[in-house]
């Protein structure tokens, strides 16, 4: 049985921002990713289901990766489609923000949406959400932002609108979030919510595939690349680190999503159970980190790299150059793996004497 885990009066409350609106808007944090983007196309299509006027907003573009995700080509790219995306947020009613702590995960959108007097809806599972939303549904225990969203229609009792598109979304943010299943999933609750979204009947394997077993031939030569030539390890602290350079990118037509799961590799090392992947972004630099056991790379993202997420996958953002952000690495090397001090050495004077 899967329990009701969200207190009822948000429930209610938001029961009624629902009802009373006709407009609502759904925006998810920039670089989306198949969480963000799942949770936010299942949701809309429920919310369309009954009736409403739904439509998602992204920061910027979709990872071609994820474009088989139901519904992406209706999403609204403010990159892309600027006064488009002003419009629907400006006209909205409710806006709900999924899968981000802090308006500053928006990028640019949250200058837009911050003016704005309109309920805004917190649905995440990120530590320490900002006290900015009128609702705010954050549990930092639960798998993904996807298992939310299905907490949220189970409680609500719209899980009869939830169809196989909107259960084929949560799939994806389900399977990517928990990187295919191997952590972030141990509460047995994920699997009896698994099994409910799966009744659905949709194409499992397709979407498995396409989310974490398809890449263009570019894709796999820079991950080729990448762990045989950028691969650094270091056994005896039980780390791996992959950096990549802009121009190193360039080099395989870099596109986003390319290296999704590149900072996973390392971990198949038996002696490896923290893996660091750095990309030189145009405009800084993205850390990626993962873990196996109860190593936390949240709270190394969150001291050394303006980031956080959970025990075992977490990523923050660093400003600064390449170099700067690879000896922020060997700095915390330095200070979660001390050297022992040397023995100290007998004097000259003393070794002389011994000698005579």
């Amino acid at each position: 049985m899967i329990s009701p885990k969200i207190d009822e009066k948000t429930i209610e409350k938001l029961r009624a921002l629902i009802n009373g609106v006709q407009r609502i808007a759904i925006t998810c944090h920039k670089s989306p990713d198949g969480d963000a983007l799942g949770s936010s196309m299942a949701l809309c299509h429920v919310l369309r289901r009954l009736g409403k006027d739904a439509v998602v907003v992204t920061p910027d573009m979709v990872p071609k990766s994820l474009e088989f995700i139901p519904g992406m080509r209706e999403v609204v790219v403010f990159t892309k489609h600027e006064q488009r995306a002003k419009k629907v947020l400006g006209e909205a009613q409710l806006i709900f923000c999924l899968d981000f702590n802090s308006i500053k995960r928006i990028d640019r959108l949250g200058e837009i949406i911050e003016p704005l007097n309109v309920k805004l809806v917190l649905i995440d599972h990120h530590l320490d959400p900002e006290d900015i939303f009128d609702v705010s549904i954050s549990f930092p225990e639960a798998s993904s932002t996807c298992e939310l969203v299905f907490r949220v229609l189970m409680q609500m009792g719209l899980l009869r609108y939830m169809d196989r598109m909107a259960a084929s979304c949560l799939y994806v943010g389900l399977m990517t979030d928990t990187g295919g299943f191997a952590y972030s999933c141990d509460d047995p609750e994920f699997y009896e919510i698994m099994a409910s979204v799966m009744r659905r009947r949709f194409d499992r394997i397709t979407l498995y595939n396409k989310a974490l077993n398809t890449f263009s031939a570019d894709s796999v030569r820079l991950q080729g690349y990448a762990l045989c030539e950028k691969m650094q390890l270091f056994p005896e602290q039980g780390a791996a680190l992959i950096v990549l350079s802009k121009e190193e990118l360039e080099r395989f037509n870099y596109n986003r999503g390319d290296t999704e799961t590149l900072v996973n590799k390392p971990l198949a090392i038996p002696e490896i159970y923290w893996s660091v992947f750095m990309r030189e972004d145009p405009d800084r630099i993205k850390i990626s980190c993962r873990s196996q056991g109860d190593f936390s790379v949240s709270e190394i993202c969150a001291r050394y790299y303006n980031g956080g997420g959970h025990e075992n996958a977490a990523g923050g953002e660093f400003d600064g150059t390449l170099d700067e952000a690879v000896a922020v690495f060997h700095q915390i090397l330095e200070d979660l793996f001390p050297q022992p001090a040397a023995p100290d050495l007998p004097s000259t004077s003393n070794q002389q004497t011994i000698n005579n």
